[in-house]
């Protein structure tokens, strides 16, 4: 037999051995190969259903609207969610850092996500056996917060990841600060740092120290938890906790953060807005909403700079709280009415400067001054006389103030004076200083009711007034608004302005949207509008209007409506127009002796008294072509004997009485 071939174990066992390892080196490549086949089907298919981040790169989130008064004081807003937006540059440098330091400290080293930061809330939450800690960084925050829900699923955490590993390589470091801190909720319904300083702190974001920053940053991970409103131990510790981060990473010294944290902090709950602007607030809205529609309002951070005055309108509040309560006290009321209106406005320019539309807006928003129409009595007066000495009236111009009866379809009507009284010849002036009613109807009567009707439209009237001979009375319901507006043409030499209440109004991009300058028309003489002033003034001084004495070179109008259920002053001085109505929302007589002169008039004075920085130290000026002559004050006639004691009534030159015309051609 052959000799057997010899073979040795390590050859016999070697290719076992290659061929376990080979299989295992394959089994391995297989299990990659498919855990990488699944986690590239997983990326597709998650990748699928991202949203797209170009809608970052024009940041144009939900802001608040913010309304100013004259003086850039703030006296309402409208908003969806509470947010003042503000670019990275109007942030105080320590700012972002502090919310970096507290929440990402390796905001600038990572590429959107910090694997380090997630393995090690891993660790903690296995450790604590709860979930603590989520690992999750600025950058994926704002992933989060502007293209996801807030499900709590992997699924959502795998997109927040992908989402933000594209962010940080579509936008700088800063870009992404710039939408977080804007877009963050810090809770008491502020979105964004801009409006939790003023939330907090009752100021802008720029003027933060750092104390109140610290406070600020220590808010996202629990706002209402660490509210400082709320729990304001819990939210000093959390400070001292970002105080002491901005410490470690190098922001701010060992010494700054201890003296920052020792500063007091003069917490503030979220400012209200004042309560007397709230008629005005409401009309800035309404027009808005109308002009530009409610989510330009509620959600385009504008910024609508008004023609209100806060102080003057808290001046006007106090003055018609005032007066109610006296009302209330003559008529023995247990409580005054909540129902009387004032409007005031800045003669050369228009501009609405106050309204007040009940005495309080918290219980009525109905705003009586600009809302409701109501009868105006013989406050309508001053368009008729104007347009009779538009005509051929003059102020001396003699009418007889006698019983009339007219025929109408229920009877017969015979007008009344408010006295019950008949005075005989009575001059133009003398029917308007003592509101004669049958002088002002026999004007009327005179001059022609449509004549009257469309002056009124001219002067701002809108109201339809109806065309009969009641008319004279103030029969036809008009605004305040209207009406006050109306009396700004005698006040202005006759020229007619539009009331304006809002100066501009600026988009979140500082576009102007619009831009209100006076505009003014003609419609009345100037000479015409002086003569109704000085008789106007006679009403104050010797008339109706005696309440309202004491304001200088004041002029204005009583009206008192039947019953004593409307009782008005519209008063002006060569600055500020304004007008009072008192008066229950549902018809109802206010009280015996209750007119415009005794419940109106006084409202109107205190207010005007106390309206010191529209005062006026000079009278009305004379317009050319008027002349003055002395006259007696009951007939009209020539007073040239004793003109000491004579009125000097103005008149124009081309309507002279015969009586001077020949004096002075002798």
């Amino acid at each position: 037999m052959p000799p057997r071939k010899r073979t040795s174990r390590r050859s016999k066992g070697r290719p076992w051995r290659w061929s376990h390892i080979h299989l295992s080196i394959c089994l391995l490549a297989v299990c990659l190969l498919l855990s990488g086949l699944i986690t590239a089907s997983l990326y597709s298919l998650v990748a699928l259903h991202i949203p797209a981040i170009d809608s970052l790169a024009s940041y144009h989130p939900s802001a608040t609207t913010i309304i100013l008064d004259k003086n850039n004081h703030e006296i309402g807003h409208a908003y969806t969610e509470n947010r003042r937006l503000k670019n990275f540059a109007q942030l105080p440098p320590l700012l972002p850092r502090a919310f970096v330091a507290a929440e990402d400290a390796r905001f600038y080293q990572h590429p959107g996500v910090d694997i380090w930061s997630i393995l090690r809330a891993m660790v903690h939450n296995m450790e604590s056996g709860r979930r603590g800690q989520g690992g999750s960084t600025i950058t994926q925050q704002v992933a989060r917060a502007l293209l996801l829900s807030p499900e709590k699923t992997y699924t959502r955490k795998i997109k927040e990841a992908i989402l933000a590993y594209r962010i940080d390589h579509a936008l700088s470091k800063d870009e992404i600060l710039h939408i977080y801190l804007n877009q963050i909720y810090l809770g008491a319904q502020a979105y964004g740092v801009g409006a939790a300083a003023m939330t907090y702190f009752g100021k802008p974001v720029g003027s933060l120290n750092l104390a109140e920053i610290a406070i600020l940053a220590g808010l996202p991970q629990a706002p209402s938890s660490y509210s400082p409103l709320r729990h304001l131990q819990r939210a000093k510790r959390r400070q001292a906790y970002v105080l002491n981060r901005m410490v470690e990473d190098h922001y701010i010294s060992a010494p700054a953060a201890r003296a920052a944290f020792k500063m007091p902090l003069k917490i503030q709950a979220p400012p209200e807005m004042p309560p007397a602007a709230g008629y005005f607030v409401q009309y800035i809205k309404k027009y808005i909403r109308r002009k530009y529609g409610a989510k330009l309002l509620m959600d385009g951070g504008l910024t609508v700079y008004t023609t209100l005055d806060l102080r003057l309108q808290q001046t006007a509040l106090q003055a018609l709280r005032r007066g109610l309560a006296q009302l209330a006290v003559r008529q023995s009321s247990a409580k005054t009415p909540p129902q009387a209106a004032l409007i005031s406005i800045e003669v050369k320019t228009g501009k609405v400067r106050a309204v007040v539309g009940g005495d309080n807006f918290q219980t009525s928003q109905f705003d009586r001054a600009i809302q409701a129409k109501r009868q105006p009595g013989s406050a309508f007066k001053p368009i008729i006389y104007a347009a009779a000495l538009e005509s051929s009236f003059t102020p001396n111009t003699i009418i007889d103030d006698a019983p009339i009866a007219y025929k109408n379809a229920n009877g017969i009507w015979r007008p009344q004076n408010f006295s019950g009284n008949f005075f005989g010849p009575t001059t133009v002036r003398n029917g308007l200083v003592y509101s004669r009613n049958i002088v002002a109807i026999k004007i009327l009567q005179a001059v022609g009711i449509n004549r009257v009707i469309r002056l009124a439209g001219k002067m701002g009237i809108t109201s339809p007034l109806t065309p009969n001979l009641a008319l004279a009375l103030g029969a036809s319901e008009v605004s305040l608004l209207e009406l006050t507006n109306s009396y700004t043409v005698f006040a202005n030499g006759g020229y007619y302005r539009a009331p304006v209440f809002i100066n501009k109004i600026v988009d979140r991009n500082g576009k102007i949207l619009e831009r209100n300058r006076p505009d003014s028309r003609r419609v009345i003489s100037a000479g015409t509008a002086y003569q109704l002033t000085n008789i106007m003034q006679g009403v104050i001084q010797t008339g109706t209007g005696r309440a309202a004495r004491g304001i200088k070179y004041a002029a204005g109008k009583t009206g008192t409506t039947d019953k004593n259920m409307d009782a008005w002053f519209v008063g002006y001085t060569p600055i500020l127009a304004t007008g009072v109505w008192v008066g229950y929302d549902r018809h109802k007589s206010l009280g015996r002796r209750e007119t415009g002169g005794h419940a109106a008039a006084p409202i109107w004075h205190n207010f005007m008294a106390k309206a010191a920085a529209y005062r006026s130290g000079h009278d009305f000026p004379v317009p050319p072509g008027i002349t003055f002559v002395p006259i007696d004050r009951d007939s009209g006639n020539f007073e040239y004997e004793n003109p000491d004691n004579a009125l000097w009534e103005a008149f124009k030159k081309k309507r002279l009485p015969d009586w001077e015309k020949r004096r002075q051609q002798n």
